[in-house]
Order: structure tokens, then C-alpha cells, then sequence
């Protein structure tokens, strides 16, 4: 028998109790702040509420999970721009997705 209830997936792993001021400090550091800490604060307040109504953690583990992935990722964002790699002719998920719906 489990302790975990059956509808609530249970996160990869626990970040550490410091990891989202940490993250909001990193956030704040990078070129990005202006846009990125705005986002992840909106996200974070919201997680906060989902997390109280359902007494889960999972949703504020995710959005540090996703968050850190993002501030990790930005690096090679950010060389794959300055390559000057030409993208047009990429074709947008969303429009794909969209053809298949018709």
C-alpha cells in the first residue's frame, strides 16, 4: 500500500528549502530580470495558491523545476541568437498542430 494518494504524481525530486529565493536571486541577476522575475513571481504566487487549495507541493516543485531548466538553458539560447543560424525556415508547432485539427 502507498502513502501517496493515487491522483497526485509525486515530483522527480524535492528541491532544497532555499532553492526558489536562490532562484529569484539568479533570476534577478541575469539580462532577463525585467521580463523573468515578473513571470516567475505571477507563477510562483499561483503555485502557492494551487498548493494550498489541494495540500500538495508538486505544483511549486514544477514551477522551480521549470525554471531552473530555463535559466540553465538560457546560455545556448542565447548562442544559438548570436550564431546568426537562420530559423525561417522552421515551421511553428502550433500551426501543425492546428492543419491536423482542419
Amino acid at each position: 500500500m502507498s502513502a501517496q494518494p493515487d491522483h497526485t504524481p509525486a515530483a522527480p525530486y524535492a528541491p532544497a528549502p532555499g532553492a526558489p529565493a536562490e532562484l529569484l536571486t539568479q533570476l534577478r541577476a541575469d539580462r532577463r530580470a525585467e521580463r523573468w522575475v515578473p513571470a516567475f513571481e505571477r507563477e510562483w504566487t499561483a503555485a502557492l495558491e494551487e498548493s494550498r487549495r489541494t495540500f500538495s507541493l508538486n505544483t511549486l516543485y514544477e514551477v522551480v523545476h521549470v525554471w531552473q531548466a530555463r535559466l540553465a538553458s538560457a546560455p545556448a539560447v542565447d548562442a544559438f541568437t548570436a550564431s546568426g543560424f537562420d530559423e525561417t525556415g522552421f515551421v511553428d508547432m502550433a500551426e501543425v498542430r492546428g492543419r491536423r485539427r482542419r
